[in-house]
């Protein structure tokens, strides 16, 4: 049966978010059936576009907002007939009857669904205020309003010292503001292990103020200043940025009784299809399957949206995809750093009960004769049975896609002999003869091959 004869007045796509999630399902379900009513609501007034850039954008390293955005509303609209409303939230819902109460006043039926709205910045009780000098850094819209107004702004305090935090400070310094990073925990980065995270302390610590373990109390709104009271002193600026991690946007989902981990991520099989027939999602409102735990994970990053949305809309339009599922790969540029991870670090594995240990090399990321070489600090987490479990990297040159060599062997449950002999390229410019990859895989295989006494002290 033809998809045109099959169809009926009710049957609708619905898309409930247009980031890159959102849109990456309905151009897939597009593709997989060109004439399946689609309907994708977005609450914002852009769609399509890059949150990755935003501190980029901030810092002006990218010029306009415009750059951001991937594809204009009339490609969508136009080009792949796909019904994009902006300004438009989804209110009500109703399972059962397949139907949606939209912020406008509208009820529309849908015949299969497709959450993607994305997540929310965490901002806690003491700092919620329309106070327009007190900001967090998620959508478009607002990175718009804030780059405007930071001519006027000379002192920042930026509240939290993890990836979008030390991003968004980096930005700032570039524009010339006076900036300090504050955050309750004793270290930058809680994600990578204390010997790393301490590299990047010490780079941070060369361009803003950074004032650890200390947490956010209050803040008081006076008409020069927001003060930002913290556990034993007090901080004065003319722009606060909360930058304290983000949480899934799942409340709709959540109270209609899908299912969901403790923090409120939508659980997910491989086809990214709910606990409930008819409903999928994708993005940062899921909790994707961790190849290393082998079990479902909240790793929120860019790739995954778009591939767990591309996955979402095209099993949604009838067609056939499934979504491998992550390592938790992500770099950052830190000041002058690139720091990356992926996967576990041993911390993370330690507290997962994996016996695991870490071995550690510096490395050149040249050979050392060729100029501009510079030292990477390179850590593997791996189990004692030899399992790769992660890396972390950090350094001025030749960090940043290293770290995928690491994040392909995680994929395929690479042990740290396969590692040690991947056939990587070589030529002076760009690496010496034995890759920080291979060097730090060829430490570890020494340190396996110790006694248990001696393998138990590798790795901080």
């Amino acid at each position: 049966m033809s998809n045109q004869l099959r169809r009926n007045l009710t049957e609708r796509l619905l898309v409930i978010g247009g980031g890159a999630a959102g849109m990456s399902a309905a151009s897939a379900a597009r593709r997989t059936d060109p004439d399946l009513p689609i309907t994708v609501l977005e609450s914002g007034p852009y769609s399509s576009y890059g949150v990755c850039g935003i501190p980029y954008y901030l810092a002006g390293v990218v010029a306009n907002a415009a750059s951001l955005i991937a594809h204009p509303p009339s490609e969508f609209i136009e080009r792949r007939r796909i019904d994009l409303r902006h300004g438009v939230e989804a209110v009500a819902l109703d399972l059962d009857q397949r139907t949606l109460q939209t912020s406008d006043g509208e009820t529309l039926d849908f015949s299969t669904l497709v959450y993607a709205a994305g997540a929310e910045p965490i901002v806690p009780p003491t700092a919620r205020t329309r106070d327009p000098r007190v900001v967090t850094v998620r959508s478009l819209a607002d990175a718009m309003v804030l780059r405007a107004r930071l001519p006027e702004v000379a002192r920042a305090v930026v509240v939290g010292a993890g990836y979008v935090g030390l991003e968004v400070a980096d930005s700032l310094a570039q524009r010339g503001v006076s900036t300090t990073v504050v955050d309750r925990l004793p270290r930058v980065m809680p994600t990578l292990d204390e010997v790393i995270a301490e590299r990047v302390e010490a780079e941070v610590r060369k361009h803003v103020e950074l004032d650890l373990g200390s947490g956010l109390r209050a803040l008081q709104l006076r008409t020069d200043a927001v003060v930002v009271e913290l556990d034993d002193h007090e901080l004065a600026a003319d722009l606060v940025v909360l930058a304290l991690g983000v949480r899934p946007r799942t409340g709709l989902l959540a109270d209609a009784g899908l299912a969901t981990t403790q923090e409120g991520a939508l659980l997910v099989n491989a086809r990214m299809q709910t606990s409930h027939a008819g409903v999928l999602a994708a993005g940062d409102s899921v909790a994707h399957h961790h190849r290393v735990l082998d079990a479902p994970a909240y790793v929120p990053l860019g790739p995954a949206a778009n591939k767990t949305g591309r996955v979402a809309g095209t099993v949604a339009a009838g067609g056939d995809a499934t979504f491998a599922g992550v390592v938790g790969t992500a770099v950052v540029k830190v000041f002058d750093l690139e720091v990356a991870h992926t996967g576990l670090s041993l911390e993370q594995a330690m507290a997962a009960g994996l016996d695991a240990v870490a071995t550690d090399v510096t490395a050149m990321s040249r050979a050392k004769y060729y100029p501009d070489s510079a030292a990477l600090h390179v850590r593997l987490v791996h189990e004692r049975s030899r399992r790769v479990l992660g890396a972390q990297i950090v350094g001025t040159d030749g960090a940043a896609k290293r770290i995928d060599v690491v994040a392909a062997a995680l994929h395929f449950g690479s042990f740290i002999d396969d590692l040690a002999g991947f056939d990587l390229a070589y030529a002076p410019p760009f690496s010496p003869v034995y890759d920080p990859i291979t060097q730090v895989a060829q430490a570890a295989q020494r340190e396996a091959n110790r006694p248990s006494a001696v393998l138990g002290r590798v790795g901080r």
